[in-house]
């Protein structure tokens, strides 16, 4: 199975978009292949305006998203890899959606590779996973 992440990725902005709120990525700034402006990192992390307004060239694949966007009054080259969007969410409310392992996973092994046993206090096969309702 192909990873969730683009998918929901996608589906947030639109609804963010759709219900005339901003969106914006946290992005882990220190994992492999990110490119954004050094001087803006906190602890970390960066968070970054991935509204249609704030970008030009706005492009989320199912590897990356990127954009070219004003930081401090000058064009930067945004990239970052789908791994490293930890969360997004609506400035204006908070709402949004926090990224786990789990939706980068593929779900599917290596050709020719044993399938991964089961995670200590994961679910068994065939039990059905339990929703929260969260405010």
């Amino acid at each position: 199975m192909n990873s969730r992440r683009p998918y929901l990725l996608r589906a947030m902005h639109e609804w963010i978009c759709d219900s005339s709120c901003t969106p914006h990525i946290v992005v882990d700034a220190g994992a492999a292949g990110v490119e954004v402006p050094r001087q803006y990192i906190r602890d970390g992390k960066i968070i970054l305006n991935v509204s249609w307004t704030a970008t030009d060239k706005l492009r989320m694949t199912n590897d990356e998203v990127s954009f070219s966007g004003r930081f401090g009054g000058s064009v930067v080259e945004v990239r970052v890899p789908l791994p490293a969007v930890l969360a997004i969410y609506a400035r204006e409310s908070g709402q949004g959606m926090i990224f786990t392992e789990d939706d980068a996973a593929s779900g599917a092994n290596p050709p020719g590779e044993p399938p991964e046993p089961p995670k200590p206090g994961s679910p068994s096969p065939g039990k059905r996973a339990r929703l929260k309702v969260v405010k």
